[in-house]
Protein backbone atom coordinates (compact mmCIF):
# COMPACT_ATOMS: atom_id res chain seq x y z
CA UNK A 1 0.00 0.00 0.00
CA UNK A 2 1.41 3.38 -1.02
CA UNK A 3 1.63 6.12 1.56
CA UNK A 4 -0.07 9.42 0.80
CA UNK A 5 0.70 12.74 2.43
CA UNK A 6 -0.37 16.33 2.05
CA UNK A 7 1.70 19.18 3.42
CA UNK A 8 -0.31 22.38 2.82
CA UNK A 9 -0.50 25.46 5.03
CA UNK A 10 -2.67 28.55 4.57
CA UNK A 11 -2.15 31.42 7.02
CA UNK A 12 -3.55 34.93 7.19
CA UNK A 13 -1.87 37.24 9.65
CA UNK A 14 0.28 40.29 10.32
CA UNK A 15 4.01 40.67 9.77
CA UNK A 16 5.81 41.00 13.10
CA UNK A 17 8.75 42.85 11.51
CA UNK A 18 10.10 43.84 8.10
CA UNK A 19 11.35 40.85 6.09
CA UNK A 20 15.03 39.99 6.50
CA UNK A 21 16.29 39.47 2.95
CA UNK A 22 19.57 37.81 1.98
CA UNK A 23 21.11 37.58 -1.49
CA UNK A 24 23.01 34.31 -1.67
CA UNK A 25 25.86 33.18 -3.91
CA UNK A 26 24.50 32.05 -7.26
CA UNK A 27 21.80 34.72 -7.27
CA UNK A 28 19.22 33.08 -5.00
CA UNK A 29 17.28 35.41 -2.71
CA UNK A 30 15.67 34.33 0.57
CA UNK A 31 13.40 36.32 2.89
CA UNK A 32 12.44 35.45 6.46
CA UNK A 33 9.90 37.10 8.75
CA UNK A 34 7.58 36.26 11.63
CA UNK A 35 3.83 36.18 10.97
CA UNK A 36 1.29 36.53 13.78
CA UNK A 37 -2.09 34.83 13.57
CA UNK A 38 -4.63 35.74 16.23
CA UNK A 39 -7.72 33.82 17.28
CA UNK A 40 -10.41 35.62 19.24
CA UNK A 41 -12.99 33.89 21.42
CA UNK A 42 -15.06 34.49 24.55
CA UNK A 43 -14.19 32.72 27.79
CA UNK A 44 -16.73 31.24 30.22
CA UNK A 45 -17.29 34.68 31.75
CA UNK A 46 -18.02 36.23 28.35
CA UNK A 47 -14.75 38.16 28.22
CA UNK A 48 -13.02 38.53 24.86
CA UNK A 49 -9.75 36.57 24.74
CA UNK A 50 -7.11 36.86 22.00
CA UNK A 51 -4.56 34.11 21.46
CA UNK A 52 -1.64 34.85 19.13
CA UNK A 53 0.59 32.26 17.47
CA UNK A 54 3.86 33.21 15.75
CA UNK A 55 4.99 31.46 12.56
CA UNK A 56 8.41 31.66 10.87
CA UNK A 57 7.91 32.35 7.14
CA UNK A 58 10.56 31.62 4.49
CA UNK A 59 10.24 32.88 0.91
CA UNK A 60 12.59 32.16 -1.99
CA UNK A 61 13.52 33.95 -5.23
CA UNK A 62 10.62 35.89 -6.79
CA UNK A 63 8.57 35.76 -3.60
CA UNK A 64 11.57 36.96 -1.57
CA UNK A 65 12.20 39.83 -4.00
CA UNK A 66 8.52 40.78 -3.78
CA UNK A 67 8.72 40.70 0.03
CA UNK A 68 11.80 42.93 -0.03
CA UNK A 69 10.00 45.55 -2.16
CA UNK A 70 6.48 45.51 -0.74
CA UNK A 71 6.13 43.82 2.65
CA UNK A 72 6.53 45.81 5.85
CA UNK A 73 5.90 45.22 9.54
CA UNK A 74 2.17 45.30 10.21
CA UNK A 75 1.03 44.24 6.71
CA UNK A 76 -1.80 41.71 6.73
CA UNK A 77 -1.01 38.96 4.25
CA UNK A 78 -2.12 35.52 3.15
CA UNK A 79 0.63 32.89 2.80
CA UNK A 80 0.19 29.49 1.18
CA UNK A 81 2.94 26.93 1.43
CA UNK A 82 4.18 23.92 3.34
CA UNK A 83 5.74 23.10 6.70
CA UNK A 84 9.41 22.21 6.89
CA UNK A 85 11.41 21.36 10.02
CA UNK A 86 15.13 22.08 10.23
CA UNK A 87 17.54 20.55 12.73
CA UNK A 88 20.81 21.99 14.00
CA UNK A 89 23.17 21.88 16.98
CA UNK A 90 23.49 24.88 19.26
CA UNK A 91 26.78 26.05 20.77
CA UNK A 92 26.38 23.50 23.62
CA UNK A 93 25.92 20.63 21.11
CA UNK A 94 22.21 20.30 21.93
CA UNK A 95 20.02 19.23 19.03
CA UNK A 96 17.54 22.02 18.17
CA UNK A 97 14.56 22.12 15.85
CA UNK A 98 12.55 24.83 14.17
CA UNK A 99 9.47 24.50 12.01
CA UNK A 100 9.01 27.04 9.24
CA UNK A 101 6.40 27.76 6.60
CA UNK A 102 8.00 27.72 3.13
CA UNK A 103 5.74 30.05 1.16
CA UNK A 104 4.70 29.19 -2.38
CA UNK A 105 2.50 32.28 -2.78
CA UNK A 106 1.78 35.47 -0.88
CA UNK A 107 -1.08 37.94 -1.14
CA UNK A 108 -1.24 41.35 0.53
CA UNK A 109 -4.65 41.60 2.16
CA UNK A 110 -4.28 44.90 4.02
CA UNK A 111 -1.29 47.16 4.44
CA UNK A 112 0.96 49.77 3.01
CA UNK A 113 4.16 49.81 1.00
CA UNK A 114 6.80 52.48 0.49
CA UNK A 115 7.33 54.10 -2.89
CA UNK A 116 10.63 55.45 -4.25
CA UNK A 117 10.19 58.65 -2.19
CA UNK A 118 9.92 56.58 1.00
CA UNK A 119 6.26 57.53 1.44
CA UNK A 120 3.58 54.94 2.02
CA UNK A 121 1.21 53.82 -0.72
CA UNK A 122 -1.62 51.30 -0.37
CA UNK A 123 -1.25 48.64 -3.10
CA UNK A 124 -4.91 47.70 -2.58
CA UNK A 125 -6.32 51.17 -3.18
CA UNK A 126 -8.44 49.98 -6.11
CA UNK A 127 -9.86 47.09 -4.13
CA UNK A 128 -7.72 44.27 -5.47
CA UNK A 129 -5.05 42.28 -3.71
CA UNK A 130 -1.45 41.94 -4.80
CA UNK A 131 -0.41 38.34 -5.37
CA UNK A 132 2.66 36.56 -6.62
CA UNK A 133 1.97 33.01 -7.72
CA UNK A 134 2.96 32.70 -11.34
CA UNK A 135 3.78 29.44 -13.12
CA UNK A 136 7.32 30.77 -13.69
CA UNK A 137 7.89 31.70 -10.05
CA UNK A 138 10.00 29.12 -8.23
CA UNK A 139 8.49 27.53 -5.17
CA UNK A 140 10.16 26.76 -1.89
CA UNK A 141 10.08 23.07 -2.84
CA UNK A 142 12.62 23.76 -5.56
CA UNK A 143 15.09 25.26 -3.11
CA UNK A 144 17.65 23.75 -0.81
CA UNK A 145 17.56 23.79 2.98
CA UNK A 146 21.16 24.96 2.88
CA UNK A 147 21.10 28.73 3.43
CA UNK A 148 24.81 29.01 2.68
CA UNK A 149 24.65 28.17 -1.02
Amino acid sequence: MASVGINKVILAGNLGKDPEVRHLEGGAVVANFPLATTETYKDKSGNKVEQTEWHNIVLWRAQAEYAEKFLKKGNTILVEGKLKTRTWEDKDKNKRYTTEVYGDSITILIGNRRDENNTYQNPNSIGSSTEINSPNAPTAAAESDDFSS
